[in-house]
């Protein structure tokens, strides 16, 4: 597919909106002592949040987020030893991860959760013989 110049004319008068209405980042550092990550935009407010919490660099170090580079639009900052990339508007609107990846976390903690209607419910399935077995997959077929 060839782009047009009404096409490319069009992408960039849209960047230029999304980046007048949102602040840039000017600097992003690791605080090894807090054990977060600091992002400091040019309207002056200061993001500080866990890696842990955000997609991709969940399983980061001290040194992989140490190497990181601010994009020239100051949106993003890309990661390049997890090669991750976090994308500032997303970051603001999405809480550090996609939907998906969220409510997979979600379901983690929810999953961990014991209640007493949740044991209650469990020992019911157990009378009407608990889960269906999984048929084993024809392979040779």
């Amino acid at each position: 597919m060839e782009l047009t110049d009404q096409q490319i004319t069009a992408a960039n008068r849209r960047a230029a909106a999304k980046k007048a209405a949102l602040p840039a980042v000017v600097s992003v550092r690791y605080d090894q002592q807090m054990e977060k990550l600091v992002l400091q935009l040019s309207s002056g407010l200061e993001l500080m949040f866990s890696p842990r919490q955000v997609q991709g660099l969940e399983l980061a170090t001290p040194a992989d987020l140490a190497d990181f580079e601010i994009t020239p639009s100051g949106l993003g900052i890309h990661f390049s030893k997890v090669d991750a990339d976090l994308y500032l508007p997303g970051l603001l609107e999405g809480f550090l991860g996609t939907k998906s990846w969220l409510a997979a976390q979600m379901g983690k903690i929810g999953g961990l959760a014991s209640s007493d209607a949740k044991a209650d419910a469990a020992r019911r399935n157990g009378r009407m013989g608990g889960r269906p077995r999984k048929t084993p997959v024809d392979k040779a077929a």
